[in-house]
């Protein structure tokens, strides 16, 4: 005696985990949880796994239809059993669905179940640097110079396009200009950008003689640099599309001019302010006196009043560098140093030793903030 065993399949909505009156929004995000839980890419060698995943996607694909789940919620399982069941969806056909669709909504891309993406043949060009080097006074008052550069630009005999006499790139034959190519992994169709066209979807067959298909030659290329007054070491100029040619006719790189500030003489830069220091004797710094100065301008005079002591600075309002790109200019800062003399004639250094008698200082030590506010020592 023979018996045949009944198996009972779990209730669709138990499957999913939700409730008979569940809402298609709720349906759809308990789908995608457990479907993302029992995946068989994540579950390798699991076959509890793979079985409850079928289980769920068979579940979702009743009751996310409404007619399916109509059947289902007056028939249960028996709307969907061959046979001749009363269920209007009977006739053996069991789980049928595409299982692609439905990832394809759910999931979108992540399962590369949507439409292929084609990248783009055009490249845009590579922004290029040239090392400018400007005399001090010219980063002051502006300049403009002639610079040369040797950049890529597009092929004249294929206009950039890299295929002989200009004609346009054929179709891709591993991917029918698709730019992708699939293949079957599992349950799901995955796709992979094409090996043969690099994703463009089209191949050069005739590449141009002169550029070898790459569509760019090397040439030389003149441009006229304008430098603006109270630029910078280290200022960077920028040409928008001067620099590299795109490859297959993309866009222009840039090109970006860098600027280095050989050093002056005497000046030094501070933001947009000039220092310079100016030695004196002794009997200008105790007497005062007028003193002539060379600035960038021209010739100014700096009075020095009686008594000055070593380290002194003195402004000179407006005789320093333009402010860039703005009205104004910067100050002159000119600090004087008490020259103390290495050499002496014996005439001189008699008259010094008289001085000195007629100068006494206490030569007890003291604090440098002390010091700095003692005036007239010497009277």
């Amino acid at each position: 005696m023979s018996a045949t065993a009944n198996v009972t399949k779990a209730d669709f909505y138990e499957v999913l985990q939700v409730s008979r009156g569940a809402s298609d929004q709720e349906l759809k995000a308990s789908y995608r949880k457990l479907a993302m839980q029992y995946h068989p890419d994540r579950n390798p060698n699991n076959p509890e796994a793979e079985e409850q995943f079928k289980a769920c996607s068979e579940a979702y694909q009743v009751l996310s239809d409404p007619e399916k789940r109509a059947a289902y919620d007056r028939y249960g399982h028996a709307a969907f059993q061959g046979g001749g069941g009363a269920g209007p969806f009977g006739g053996g056909q069991g789980f049928q669905g595409d299982l692609g669709d439905i990832f394809g909504d759910l999931f979108g891309e992540m399962f590369n179940m949507g439409g292929s993406r084609k990248a783009s043949r055009m490249q845009r060009g590579r922004d290029l640097r040239y090392d400018l080097s400007l005399e001090f006074e010219e980063a002051v008052f502006g300049a403009e110079k002639d610079i040369s550069i040797r950049r890529m630009e597009a092929c004249e005999d294929c206009r950039g396009t890299g295929s002989a006499n200009g004609k346009a790139p054929a179709t891709c034959t591993q991917c029918a200009g698709r730019g992708q190519v699939r293949f079957q992994q599992g349950f799901f169709s995955v796709a992979k950008t094409c090996s043969r066209c690099n994703g463009t979807g089209s191949m050069i067959t005739e590449p141009c003689v002169a550029c070898r298909g790459e569509g760019l030659l090397p040439k030389k290329h003149s441009i006229l640099v304008k430098v603006p007054a109270g630029v910078e070491q280290d200022t960077r100029i920028r040409y928008q599309g001067e620099g590299e040619a795109g490859r297959y006719n993309g866009p222009a790189g840039d090109l970006y001019v860098v600027l280095s500030v050989k050093a002056h003489k005497f000046f030094e830069r501070d933001g947009d302010d000039l220092h310079c220091v100016m030695p004196i004797s002794f009997p200008q710094a105790a007497l005062g006196t007028e003193l002539q100065i060379e600035t960038l301008d021209g010739a100014a005079t700096i009075k020095i009043p009686e008594g000055t002591q070593n380290g002194r600075e003195f402004k000179l309002r407006g005789k320093g560098v333009p402010h860039l790109n703005e009205s104004g200019k910067g100050d002159l800062i000119v600090e004087v140093r008490v020259a103390t003399p290495t050499k002496l004639t014996k005439a001189q250094k008699d008259l010094m030793r008289q001085l000195s008698e007629t100068m006494m200082v206490e030569n007890t030590p003291t604090s440098r903030s002390l010091f700095a506010k003692m005036k007239d020592i010497f009277s």
